[in-house]
């Protein structure tokens, strides 16, 4: 079954989509768009890795989402949602292509096929979004760091495990999974004894680690 991303690639959907669209590099660190900003476009991720986090009222922060290429970030703005409810920052060298709320709405309006894939893309971002939120409820800092690990190496997406996570540090692991960084730090060191990852320089994630996940 082919994954969503890979459903975009085949629609190549950019070139459907002739007015209200720009590319945009944006370096690491590089904030895309901030929280309270007005939500007036969507942004399509075709290079490199953003990271979405929150600030509470009391100044208290929270990575809410790591996306990468073939990644919707934004579409709030579709449901009538009028200020941004998170800060979007490139982690890696980054391309996306900001489309206007206008231009995109044209485009599901236009393009049946387009707006069934974005349908099916919206709805498993809701699941996992979902799955977060119990993750959180219910299970241990270890497993939500192995479930976090599994997710960023792609595993069990439809296509081959990334195997290989690049440039995140073990404080944005300890902000994802709503623990510390000695507790990251912690769980990795015997992740690592297990044989479940291995790093050096880069994070290697083996499937083996989801029997971290599955453990009751």
């Amino acid at each position: 079954m082919k994954s969503i991303v890979e459903s975009f690639k085949e629609q190549d959907f950019l070139a459907r989509i002739s007015t209200g669209k720009a590319t945009v590099k944006f370096g690491p660190k590089k904030v895309v768009f901030r929280q309270g900003e007005p939500a007036d476009s969507i942004f399509f991720i075709e290079k490199g890795k953003v990271k979405l986090g929150v600030v509470s009222d009391r100044g208290k922060e929270a990575v809410v989402g790591i996306l990468g290429p073939g990644d919707f970030v934004g579409e709030g703005c579709l449901a009538g949602q009028p200020l941004r409810m998170s800060t979007a920052v490139a982690m890696t060298e980054s391309t996306v292509v900001r489309i206007g709320k206008a231009a995109m709405t044209q485009a599901l309006h236009e393009d049946l096929s387009f707006s069934e894939i974005f349908l099916a893309y919206v709805l498993m971002r809701n699941i996992r979004i979902q799955e977060d939120l119990v993750d959180q409820l219910f299970n241990s800092s270890e497993k939500r760091l192995a479930r976090v690990l599994l997710m960023l190496a792609h595993y069990g997406t439809g296509g081959q495990p990334d195997l290989v996570i690049e440039k995140i540090s073990q404080e944005t692991l300890a902000e994802m999974i709503g623990t510390t960084r000695s507790r990251v730090s912690y769980f990795m060191n015997k992740f690592r004894k297990l044989g479940f990852i291995k790093y050096n320089g880069v994070l290697e994630v083996r499937s083996s680690l989801l029997t971290v996940v599955l453990n009751d």
